[in-house]
């Protein structure tokens, strides 16, 4: 049996229209379990943002005055290529940090616009062999002429860590439990839907309707209540996103913890694309049951 697209879209709409406060409840559970997810992964790519310069196992940076001299800058590169506690050891000259701080401030064009590369320190990322040695890596620069400063990366990062750790773990926690609540939901609309109509169905088997001729309108239907649950989502992180950038000071551990508006934009894709298929997943466990004639 030949499956148009007008009784499709008819099943699917009448399907919809059938069971209103089902998959009104549907869609909001799919938007707020949705919402979490999409909050989630947005805070994971903002600690991974703010520690950028922590890559790599960088365990410490040495950070040289603008005006350190040629000299200055040279014995402290002899004297870590010379220090058995380090592994490894890379320099970072002003226009490569110039391009990390435009990229770890990316919320705040103003602020990026009154710095200029020659305002920001070279450093050089070292990688002690064993984690326990960066005390006493650090400990041989934090005096040395032409050292700004030494800052070791495990403060940052601990901040960092002890900042978001607790909150991933309880957003995806609740964000998985309300997503299969989600699944659930759907799963009970669309058999409330093909129930009612069973009769029906075991009609259309009988003169020859093949299992997806039956099956495509409620798992339309099922991705439809996700598609539109995800893009509520997706307005909701984008909006809480924009509330906050607003909010938070321009040089603060807030700010650098948001990510630019590119990755709200590729999660909002994730986010869609994971409600269409939490939707014809449910579906599709849905419609089988009632297949067997």
């Amino acid at each position: 049996m030949a499956l148009s697209v007008d009784y499709v879209v008819r099943e699917t709409a009448s399907n919809l229209r059938r069971n209103l406060l089902m998959t009104a409840a549907a869609v909001l559970t799919v938007a707020v379990s949705l919402s979490l997810v999409g909050g989630a992964l947005l805070l994971k790519q903002g600690v991974s943002k703010a520690s950028l310069q922590w890559r790599g196992g960088v365990e410490l940076s040495v950070f040289m005055l603008p005006e350190a001299t040629p000299a200055q800058n040279e014995a402290v590169e002899r004297e870590l290529s010379q220090m058995p506690e380090v592994k490894k050891f890379s320099f970072v000259d002003q226009a490569e940090a110039f391009t990390e701080f435009k990229e770890m401030f990316a919320n705040s064009p103003d602020l990026v616009e009154s710095v200029e590369a020659k305002d920001l320190p070279p450093s050089y990322r070292v990688v002690p062999k064993r984690a326990e040695l960066v005390d006493v890596v650090g400990g041989r620069f934090e005096k040395r002429p032409g050292v700004k400063e030494v800052v070791f990366a495990r403060d940052v990062v601990d901040t960092l860590l002890k900042v978001t750790r607790a909150l991933q773990i309880g957003i995806v926690s609740v964000a998985g439990v309300l997503l299969l609540s989600a699944v659930l939901l759907i799963l009970n609309t669309i058999q409330m839907a093909i129930f009612a109509r069973r009769r029906e169905v075991a009609v259309m088997k009988l003169v020859g309707a093949t299992n997806w001729f039956i099956r495509i309108p409620f798992m339309l239907e099922g991705m439809v209540q996700g598609i539109v649950g995800a893009t509520a989502a997706f307005g909701v992180v984008a909006l809480v996103r924009n509330l906050l950038a607003g909010a938070v000071g321009a040089n603060t551990l807030g700010n650098q913890l948001l990510p630019p508006a590119s990755d709200v934009i590729g999660t909002g894709l994730f986010v869609l694309f994971a409600g269409a298929a939490i939707g014809a997943v449910g579906s599709a466990f849905a419609v089988r049951r009632f297949l067997d004639v």
